[in-house]
């Protein structure tokens, strides 16, 4: 018999962070998360992104055993502010057992529904800087510190109980020798010319501080135009801020400005943590601190996390002038294998962008959805 009970306490919020780990023992190209990182993520106190968004966590039992977990979320600047009756799933994990999978969601249900939410939609977190989607394609692969990572089987769980694809996901690969500077570095010359532009790269994060909530709200412009896209608020802005800048290295992000030293254009690049965490088990101390420390200093494989382009300046060709920095910056560093994180189907500007350097899929994801 399958039962569902809420994970309320910071022991049961534990055990749901933990349960992967023993779902996935045997799964080389699983990536762990950092389990305190995220315990504290899910805790209402420290996580700004509770102010506008209300989860449960559940976890499913049989036998007394864990068999499964899955978080129920409503963005409610999604729902208010944008008019998406929309209830979340997230952060979902389950054995091979479509029972498990529809005794989990009965709970999303019951959270929408009280809320007089019309449908539901997952997986994904609570804001476009969390993870989304399903793994469909490339299964084989290894696994990154920003995606989720599944078994082949939680597709056929949820096409079993009539859910059908919303939004597709692509990600890819090229190696860093496939870059051309020829591309963008007349090209970045010229425009920084034209638009009385400047870029500005850094040492220290320290430098980088200043600008950071400025590039936020760029962020929030760059990605308006999404259907999917939900804004960072004020708080929000702090909390990543120290959840995400400690992580990157400096010279991996990268600034454009027009001649009021407005912030125009960023570029954030992320040193590849995955074997990192696989090392580290989802612990710091003692030794996963210094095998993050390694991955950040020495990867040789690069994440571009994200890249912003003010509205007005976009199709102005000033992505050459960011990726003329990363060439520099890349090569210095000896970089070898550069990875494209999620990115939808239909923004079809951001893949326009890479043409020029023969990027490979190697996997795809999709969010699901069906009527309440």
């Amino acid at each position: 018999m399958i039962t569902i009970k809420e994970a309320k306490t910071k022991a049961e919020i534990t055990a749901f962070v933990k349960f992967p780990f023993e779902l996935y023992k045997n799964e080389p190209n699983w990536v762990p998360p950092l389990i305190n990182d995220e315990v504290n993520s899910f805790d209402k106190k420290q996580n700004p992104l509770f102010e506008t968004a209300d989860a449960h966590f559940y976890l499913a039992y049989e036998n007394d055993k864990i068999v499964g977990r899955i978080a129920a979320i409503i963005n409610w600047d999604e729902v208010n502010n944008q008019g998406k009756k929309k209830v979340r799933f997230g952060w979902w994990d389950v054995v091979d057992n479509v029972a498990v999978t529809k005794a989990l969601l009965e709970k999303v249900y019951e959270f929408g529904t009280k809320n007089n939410l019309e449908y539901v939609e997952g997986p994904m977190g609570f804001s476009n800087l969390d993870k989304v989607g399903v793994l469909t394609d490339g299964f084989d692969q290894m696994g990154n510190m920003i995606t989720w990572y599944n078994f082949p089987y939680y597709i056929n769980h949820l096409e079993q109980i009539g859910y059908t694809p919303e939004k597709e996901y692509v990600e890819s690969i090229f190696p860093f020798a496939n870059v051309n500077p020829v591309f963008f570095e007349k090209a970045q010359d010229l425009i920084k010319k034209r638009y009385k532009l400047r870029q500005a790269d850094f040492t220290k994060i320290s430098e980088v501080m200043p600008y950071v909530d400025e590039m936020f709200d760029l962020f929030n412009d760059s990605y308006a135009s999404l259907e999917s896209f939900v804004a960072i608020t004020e708080k929000q802005k702090a909390f990543f801020k120290k959840k995400y800048i400690s992580l990157i290295n400096p010279e991996y992000i990268k600034f454009v400005f027009d001649e009021n030293n407005k912030l125009i254009a960023f570029g954030i690049v992320m040193p590849d943590f995955s074997e990192a965490l696989q090392k580290s088990k989802g612990k710091l101390f003692p030794f996963g601190f210094y095998h993050m420390l390694k991955a950040k200093k020495q990867s040789k494989t690069v994440l571009f996390y994200l890249i912003g382009i003010n509205p007005e300046f976009q199709n102005k060709g000033v992505t050459a002038i960011i990726f003329k920095q990363y060439y520099d910056t890349f090569t210095q560093k000896g970089i070898i294998n550069c990875i494209r994180t999620p990115e939808l189907v239909e923004n079809t500007a951001i893949h326009a962008i890479w043409k020029h350097f023969d990027p490979k899929i190697n996997k795809r994801r999709k969010t699901f959805t069906r009527r309440l």
